[in-house]
C-alpha cells in the first residue's frame, strides 16, 4: 500500500473506532492476524492487536457493544463511559496503520485519528441522546442498526479500496462535524430558555 491508501485506511478506521471501537479493533486485529495489512518494523509492538486474546476480547466487546446500543437510554451510558475510550483507540488504530518513521509524523498521526474518532463519538453520542427523546421504542434500534451496518460496510470498504475509504470518510467527518456543531447550537438554546 502506499502513503494515501495508508492514509485513508488510518482515517477511516480511526473514524468508524468512534462509533464501534470494539468491532474496529477486531477486524484491524483479523486484517493484521490474516496479513490484509503489515505493520512497519518500527510499530510491531503494535501487533498486540492480531494476538489471540485481543481478538476474543474485542470479538467479546463488540458483540456487547451490539446489544448494548439497542436499548434506550442505556447506549447512552454506554457511550459517556466510551468517550475516552474511544478516541484513545482511534489514535492507536491510526498509529497501527501508518508507517511513520519520524517521531513528529506518529504524534500528527496519533493526534488526527483520536481527534477523528472523538468527533465520530461525539456526533453519535449525541444524535443517540436526541433519539433517546423519541416516545417510541423502535427508533432507537434502527438509527443502531444503521450505524453497524454503516460501520460494517466503512470497515470492509477501508480494506478493499482505502481511497475511496478516505473519500467517504472525510464526507462523514464533515457530517460529523455539523451534527457536533448543530448539537452545541441546541444545547446553548436550551440552557439559555431554562435560565
Amino acid at each position: 500500500m502506499g502513503m494515501f491508501e495508508l492514509l485513508g485506511l488510518a482515517g477511516s478506521v480511526s473514524l468508524i473506532s468512534g462509533w464501534r471501537l470494539y468491532l474496529t479493533v477486531f477486524v484491524t486485529g483479523l486484517a493484521m492476524r490474516l496479513e490484509w495489512i503489515s505493520l512497519p518494523e518500527n510499530l510491531q509492538m503494535l501487533d498486540a492487536f492480531a494476538n489471540p486474546w485481543v481478538l476474543a476480547i474485542s470479538a467479546l466487546g463488540a458483540v456487547a457493544e451490539f446489544f448494548a446500543d439497542k436499548i434506550l437510554w442505556l447506549d447512552s451510558i454506554w457511550d459517556t463511559i466510551h468517550t475516552a475510550i474511544r478516541p484513545l483507540g482511534g489514535a492507536l488504530l491510526a498509529l497501527a496503520v501508518v508507517d511513520a518513521s519520524d517521531p513528529a509524523w506518529q504524534v500528527i498521526v496519533f493526534l488526527l485519528g483520536g481527534g477523528a474518532a472523538l468527533m465520530s463519538h461525539s456526533a453519535k453520542a449525541g444524535a443517540r441522546a436526541l433519539v433517546n427523546t423519541s416516545p417510541e421504542p423502535v427508533s432507537n434500534a434502527v438509527v443502531s442498526t444503521g450505524e453497524d451496518i454503516a460501520s460494517g460496510g466503512l470497515l470492509f470498504l477501508a480494506f478493499a479500496n482505502p481511497v475511496a475509504a478516505l473519500i467517504i470518510a472525510s464526507v462523514m467527518l464533515i457530517l460529523c462535524l455539523f451534527l457536533v456543531y448543530k448539537g452545541f447550537k441546541l444545547w446553548r438554546k436550551m440552557v439559555s430558555n431554562g435560565s
